[in-house]
């Protein structure tokens, strides 16, 4: 037994700290190690060697600075995590290993009307196929990620009232795709794991402080502050969807007149093109007219733009975030809608916080909410069952 203050329970907590450190990153130097955990470079190198002989990590060479350096990740094989998006219209689903490799990927369409228990049965079958098809073993599955769009209490793990997904209302996301799996299942909604995602992998790597807007059938915010994914106590922070642009303007779903979402999400955004582009739009086909010189769809994408700059600068003002990430099929407009997000966050937010952030598209696309949800399971891992050579025990492995 391992005295608290002792020689080797401080080992021990330097070994957690190390393995928590790559895990998260994916792969680091042992100098961003160091910089990371605060230990001396001697004792990272003489715990990159321990944790190399046993297994744990692997080591390649790389440089950093143009000199030779070595690059640290955890083993392929020390286990595995899944990630399942929810969306409106599709599910996605998405196998990783501890590395931050992804090794197999998949998206189908989803009924909008479909029952969340519907829900669930799909996403266990696809869950199945992908992990037959990589051929990995099941007994390494160290969590499960799951997004789904909407508020998720956090004291509960209820989804909250959402006209997103109408069947869904009342559920228990995690508590529900974990009967199935036998696994462990961290849920969070869509917009946070699409900051997770684009922090780990896309347009936030390197920042500590970020908001990301996605925007499609509402719109959601994830924001990150030092480092963390803020949810607030009742895990509703980042709804800027609901922030007031018009207290006249269209009834909004939350109850409300003129949020912006009324003015930037697509079930109110493609009404206004319907009756001189048809009634089979979609965002993503307006923003493809958009690029491709359509005027009509480009004054849509440009105004959508402005509103949601006007929301962009109160959190600057608020939170006073570095970087601004837009995810979701509006960023595939580029400088269409980000030109008018920047000439709105420079009228409205405070000039040294516009002065200080800049506005990006996501680099991950659609992708990145499956991605943050094979992050969020990377997050929740516990450093000592891999120190262990063991993985978290559930129930029975799915099937």
């Amino acid at each position: 037994m391992e005295t608290p203050g002792s020689q080797s329970s401080l080992h021990r907590a330097n070994l957690e700290r190390v393995v928590r450190a790559v895990r998260l990153a994916g792969s680091l130097t042992q100098a961003e190690i160091a910089r990371a955990t605060g230990l001396s470079a001697a004792t990272v190198s003489n715990i990159v060697r321990e944790l190399k002989d046993g297994g744990t990590v692997e080591v390649t060479p790389t440089s950093a600075g143009g000199r030779r350096a070595r690059s640290v990740s955890l083993s392929g094989d020390a286990g595995i995590v899944i990630g399942v998006d929810f969306g409106h219209t599709h599910l996605r689903v998405a196998v990783g290993n501890l590395a931050h490799q992804v090794l197999a990927e998949e998206s189908e369409p989803l009924d909008v009307d479909a029952s969340a228990a519907q829900g669930f049965d799909r996403a266990e079958q696809l869950v199945s196929r992908l992990i037959e098809a990589t051929g990995v073993d099941r007994e390494k599955i160290a969590g499960v990620g799951l997004g789904v769009p909407g508020p998720i209490d956090v004291e509960s793990g209820t989804l909250g009232s959402t006209s997103i997904l109408p069947g869904w209302t009342g559920a228990k996301p995690a508590e529900e795709l974990a009967a199935r799996l036998g696994v462990p299942v961290h849920v969070d909604n869509d917009a946070n794991l699409g900051a997770l995602g684009e922090l780990v992998w896309g347009s936030g790597r390197g920042v500590r402080d970020l908001a990301y807007i996605k925007v499609a059938s509402g719109v959601g915010a994830g924001l990150v502050i030092s480092g963390q994914i803020y949810r607030g106590p009742g895990g509703t922070a980042g709804e800027i969807g609901h922030i007031t642009l018009d207290e006249s303007g269209p009834v909004c779903r939350c109850g409300n007149r003129g949020c912006l979402e009324t003015f930037a999400a697509a079930r109110y955004v493609l009404p206004l093109l319907q009756s001189s582009h048809g009634t089979d739009l979609t965002m993503e086909r307006v923003v493809g007219l958009a690029r491709g010189g359509d005027p009509g769809c480009r004054r849509v994408v440009a105004d959508v733009g402005r509103h949601i700059g006007s929301g962009v600068a109160n959190l600057c003002n608020l939170l006073n975030p570095s970087r601004v990430v837009l995810g979701g099929d509006l960023a595939e407009a580029g400088e269409l809608v980000l030109g008018p997000i920047r000439e709105s966050v420079g009228r409205y937010a405070i000039p040294s916080a516009a002065r200080q952030l800049s506005v990006l598209p996501g680099a991950l696309g659609g992708r990145a909410e499956v991605l943050g949800a094979l992050a969020l399971a990377l997050s929740e891992m516990g450093d000592s069952t891999l120190l262990d050579g063991t993985l978290p025990a559930g129930a029975p492995a799915f099937t």
